[in-house]
């Protein structure tokens, strides 16, 4: 408390008191005076009158006038002092006599329409008082001559009274009141102020002392005399300070004890530190030579395992049985799992570096998990379990987002709790939980029967080189990395992931991820009128399987009638699809059985057989008119399959014919030799006049000197962008209202949204398709008319004009897709060999690049990309698939932020391929392309 505080508080504490008690004995004292003196007059009033009206009887009675007089005259003499006036009035209220003259006698008489009271009544007024006291005859009753009614008041006598005087002396009562009050109010200060010297000065000294000593003057002590606890207090406070002055010898002491050890530590960490950067020096030189060996060790597995892929590919080629077709078709897909294995070794180790990259590439979504499912079947059905994959119908067909890595989180989920499940089912669910515009977000559930995980063992789930339990490794195997590599994957991919588990009654792993939906849906692969209204006879033991089949048949039109097992009644259907359990053992005389029981209710019978039964598919097939196929059944092979029985096939599209040339001059601008030939060669079948273009300044400079109809604008280019060079051709006066088309590689909507409102009124993907360009040019031609635009052969219904590109996993793994080289030259082979050849002749000079880059420290990164961006653009029309994936791995790490450094293992990937490029292009060159 301040010292103000304090003395605020002991002058309330001591006045306060007084000043109720004086206040409530002052008001009590001068309401009781005042009243007791309005008392008193009214009492001497009273003692005048009631004499004085007992004596007026006579006078009255015998009218005498003047004996009433003398009476009523000596007692205002005798009370002069406060009595102002006496008069006498008779019954009719008339005045009879009067002590003195009166200005108004009628304030001194009862209203004259009232009878005289017979008692004595008052009447106050501002400072007079009336008193009235009716004069009665104690002989009897008098007759009244004006006929009243009979009254004994002979008159009444009235007195009017000054209470100047009164109010002077309640005024003096009130007045000595106060000044007691004030003498008791001023004795209490005197004595709350001796209290104050007394207490709170010692009290405000000791703060003062108390406060240098808290500053560090310790030397200083309490001095003078005080009384009481005041002195018990002063004696701590000194002894408080000679005990803080001798803590504080001994904290000195102490510190510069402390501060001679630190100098001796400082020491010792400055040695320390020496020895820390030549172990940091000597450790970046093993993560260096790690990264090294990883790199040559993937390079040196990639080989022999590229030599199993396209061996395998080859004799996928010859004419095979079902079962060799099968077989190779599993090797090759443990091959590509392998390889993938391998690129995980580096991955692990970006993970670790946290530099691992992801892509974000358009894929069709059911088809990458098929695969999955597809290639972990093998393991479930070895253990008799049935595997199914369930995704909601609201799930886009297609997503944007990095397919490899999604893969390998399903698989190393998938894999687990095959490991760890001895009977049941595997289940995995794909639900959408969230859309807006775009962007989905999607749960992933991987449900097994298994062993189950107790609450203990869940907590060590998502640590390194750990386990559920220690004899999980004895039994099952594994290093214990695959979770945890599966959690900074979906992690990285904005997602969470997590588990429910009950011991002995199996798992549930859901993960979450957020991609982001195609621009436009993918291509379907059949006609959904051929099996509208089909009738169906599913048989399928397992319930789970049933329950998926079926929803997957009924969306496209099929009328599904579902049994556990064949009927025993013939019923007639269009199909009958017929699976059969993954058991260890089978009995091929009872599956016979059930085939022609089956044959009897449809005339397309459809079987499918566990992936470990391949050799019962090639008996049934080669004994029966059937269809076998591999559970778990992939929806597009299971809906060709049903499409190929019928009597008539849907007609295949004719390509489009042009006859004629459109009236257009079209200027295509495109650094890249390779995409400008393209896309020239392209244009030149369709237009009458090209210009080409390789940058936007030359574009710039010819849209100064002609108009064009249509200009094709590259988005990367060097010198001038095409979002630069789009903004300047518009200001020209000659193609200030020429449609600008972007040709960009990027399909997500953001993109697109970015180029237009920067002024770009439309754009393609590359590669670019034949009928998406003639659908542009017959948009943006200004001489179609409204109903020629009716005669376009659209790709598909409402289909938009941006063309998203399906992700082909099947020749994704190829050197050379000549298929896909052909499709990209409009099927036109010497413009394919021209393409290829162009790349080829290339190669070298970027496998220059790269190796300066190698070998340069401070090599020029912009240089690096601008070349490995070109390339880039040489393989989307060359049909070099992997060649192109390295390029875009690349490319990305690069404008990501990443050194030389970080990306050897993939520069020296780079080198692998465009080797194994030119090495595999002499035949297509050489016109042996058929022969391949």
């Amino acid at each position: 408390m301040t010292r103000y505080g304090l003395r605020a508080r002991v002058i309330t504490l001591t006045l306060a008191p007084t000043l109720i008690i004086g206040l409530i004995l002052s008001a009590i004292f001068s309401f009781n005076r005042y009243h007791d003196l309005e008392k008193q007059v009214i009492n001497s009033g009273l003692n005048i009158i009631e004499p004085l009206a007992i004596a007026s009887e006579d006078g009255l009675k015998n009218n005498s006038r003047e004996s009433v007089r003398r009476i009523i005259s000596y007692a205002h003499r005798k009370n002069s002092k406060f009595v102002r006036s006496i008069a006498v009035f008779d019954y009719n209220h008339e005045l009879f006599v009067t002590s003195n003259f009166h200005p108004s006698f009628e304030s001194l008489t009862f209203p004259r329409n009232e009878p005289i009271p017979l008692l004595v009544t008052s009447h106050l007024k501002e400072n007079t008082l009336v008193l009235r006291a009716p004069i009665i005859s104690e002989s009897g009753i008098l007759s009244s001559p004006r006929g009243k009614e009979n009254n004994p008041a002979l008159g009444y006598i009235s007195i009017e009274l000054d209470l100047s005087s009164l109010r002077l002396q309640q005024y003096q009562e009130v007045f000595a009141a106060f000044l007691v009050l004030l003498t008791g109010l001023g004795l209490s200060t005197f004595f709350a102020l001796r209290l104050m010297h007394d207490v709170t000065r010692p009290i405000s000294h000791m703060k003062n002392m108390v406060d240098r000593i808290r500053r560090g003057h310790l030397d200083v002590r309490i001095e003078g005399k005080m009384h009481g606890e005041l002195d018990q207090l002063k004696n701590g406070i000194n002894a408080m300070a000679v005990s803080l002055s001798e803590y504080h010898v001994e904290m000195q002491h102490s510190i510069d004890q402390a501060t001679s050890d630190l100098r001796e530590t400082l020491e010792q960490l400055e040695i320390q530190n020496v020895e820390l950067d030549i172990a940091k020096k000597r450790a970046q030189e093993a993560a260096r030579v790690k990264s090294e060996f990883l790199a040559n060790m993937s390079h040196e597995l990639r080989t022999p395992l590229n030599g199993v892929i396209g061996f395998t590919r080859q004799m996928l080629k010859t004419k095979l049985t079902n079962s060799q077709a099968d077989y190779l078709q599993t090797i090759e897909k443990s091959a590509n799992n392998l390889l993938t294995i391998i690129n995980d070794i580096l991955d692990f180790s970006k993970l670790e570096a946290g530099k691992l990259a992801l892509e974000n590439i358009p894929f069709e979504f059911q088809e990458t998990l098929e695969e999955v499912v597809s290639l972990q079947a093998t393991s479930a059905h070895e253990k008799g379990l049935e595997i199914t994959l369930k995704i909601d119908p609201k799930v886009p067909m297609g997503v944007v987002g990095d397919p490899l890595r999604i893969q390998q989180v399903l698989t190393n989920l998938v894999g687990n709790s095959i490991k760890f499940t001895e009977r049941g089912n595997i289940d995995i669910s794909v639900e959408l939980r969230s859309q807006k515009d775009d962007a989905i977000e999607l749960q992933f559930m991987v449900r097994d029967t298994g062993i189950g995980i107790s609450e203990r063992q869940q907590a060590q789930l998502f640590q390194a080189f750990s386990q559920a339990d220690a004899s999980i490794s004895r039994r099952y195997g594994g290093t214990g990395l695959g979770l945890v590599i599966t959690q900074k994957l979906v992690g990285q991919m904005g997602g969470e992931i997590s588990l429910t588990s009950r011991l002995h009654q199996g798992s549930t792993f859901w993960f979450t991820l957020r991609l982001h939906a195609a621009e436009m849906p993918m291509s379907e692969f059949i006609e959904a009128e051929v099996l509208n209204q089909r009738s169906l006879l599913l048989v399928e033991p397992n319930m789970q399987v049933a329950s998926i089949t079926r929803q997957m048949l009924v969306q496209y039109g099929l009328v599904v009638t579902y049994r556990s097992s064949m009927p025993d009644e013939i019923e007639k259907f269009d199909y009958v699809l017929l699976n059969l359990a993954p058991n260890r053992t089978i009995d091929i005389e009872k599956v016979e059985k059930l085939v022609e029981k089956a044959m009897q209710c449809a005339p397309h019978v459809v079987v499918g057989t566990p992936s470990t039964m391949l050799a019962l598919s090639d008996h049934l097939i080669q004994k029966y008119q059937i269809h076998c196929i591999t559970k778990p059944m992939s929806r597009k092979k299971l809906l060709q399959t049903l499409a190929a029985n019928q009597e008539s096939l849907p007609e295949i599209k004719q390509e489009v014919v042009y006859s004629e040339k459109l009236p257009l001059t079209i200027m295509a601008v495109d650094d890249n030799p390779a995409n400008l030939k393209l896309i020239s060669a392209l244009l030149e079948e369709r237009v009458e006049h090209v210009i080409s273009c390789t940058n936007g300044q030359d574009a710039l400079t010819q849209a100064q000197q002609r108009h064009f109809d249509i200009v094709l604008m590259d988005i990367q280019m060097p010198h001038m962008d095409g979002v630069t060079a789009c903004s300047k051709i518009k200001k020209t006066a000659l193609n200030a209202n020429t449609p600008i088309i972007a040709v960009t590689a990027h399909a997500m909507s953001g993109e697109r949204d970015r180029l237009l409102s920067a002024g770009m009124d439309d754009y393609l993907t590359k590669p670019i398709e034949e009928h998406v360009l003639q659908q542009v040019l017959m948009h943006w031609n200004p001489h179609t008319k409204d109903h020629e635009l009716l005669r376009l052969d659209l790709p598909a219904q409402g289909e938009p004009i941006i063309q998203v590109h399906e992700t082909n996993n099947e020749h994704s793994t190829m050197i050379i897709d000549w298929q896909s080289a052909l499709k990209q030259a409009a099927n036109k082979e010497d413009l394919a060999r021209d393409m290829l050849q162009m790349l080829i002749d290339y190669i070298p000079e970027v496998n220059g690049i790269v190796e300066q880059a190698l070998e340069i420290d401070d090599f020029d990164l912009e240089q690096l990309i601008h070349h490995v961006h070109k390339l880039h653009g040489s393989c989307s029309y060359s049909g070099v698939p992997r060649l192109k994936k390295v390029c875009a791995t690349i490319e990305k790490a690069l404008r990501s932020g990443q050194t030389i450094t970080d990306i050897e293992p993939e520069l020296f990937e780079l080198q692998d391929e465009m080797e194994k490029v030119t090495a595999s292009a002499e035949p297509y060159l050489n016109n042996d392309s058929l022969n391949i």
